[in-house]
């Protein structure tokens, strides 16, 4: 069996998906239950409120819409591959290859295509911004020194899944309404 069943009833073959199967709810489900930090902070965090919270930084840096849109699924394709953590991550080449093809599909599905490089540039310095700040919460300990503080004060506390799944769909239809 090579695909996965969906919490809407799609079916999806995370290695070799079809656009048709992508589904935003979906994305959203599935991030609101997978814990960041491969699950050791003290707490239960999702994805799902990352990414929220660093669309919410980028729109505080005064980023384009595109970028915030961008920010919110720059973890999406973790929704139908699971999310890895960077260490491990860096150790499986066959991951990335995944990875890229199912972000891409992501990005050229809801957001119109690939980040640029310079809106990949942004997207990178949020999300290296909101790992630093998360660590240092959760952790008391700072991974990226030199990565500079937010601008937002990033909502930690425990959510309900369904909650933080619906930031990210209100998140996505408020960034997707004019586009």
């Amino acid at each position: 069996m090579s695909a996965i069943h969906t919490f809407t009833g799609k079916q999806i073959d995370p290695c070799h998906p079809a656009p048709e199967a992508l589904c935003v709810a979906d994305i959203a489900h599935a991030l609101s239950l997978v814990c960041r930090a491969g699950g050791h902070f003290p707490q239960f965090y999702s994805v799902c409120q990352h990414s929220v919270a660093c669309a919410g930084e980028a729109k505080a840096r005064g980023m384009s819409q595109r970028v915030q849109l961008l920010c919110l699924l720059h973890d999406a394709s973790e929704a139908y591959l699971a999310d890895i953590t960077r260490p491990v991550k860096a150790q499986l080449p066959q991951y990335f290859t995944y990875e890229a093809r199912l972000q891409t599909m992501i990005y050229e599905t809801f957001a119109g295509g690939v980040p640029s490089d310079a809106e990949q540039s942004q997207v990178s310095a949020v999300d290296d911004a909101m790992l630093r700040a998360e660590f240092l919460h959760f952790m008391d300990v700072d991974l990226l020194p030199e990565t500079p503080d937010l601008l937002t004060a990033p909502d930690f506390s425990l959510l309900p899944f369904n909650t933080a799944a619906q930031r990210f769909l209100d998140c996505f239809a408020a960034l997707t309404a004019t586009a």
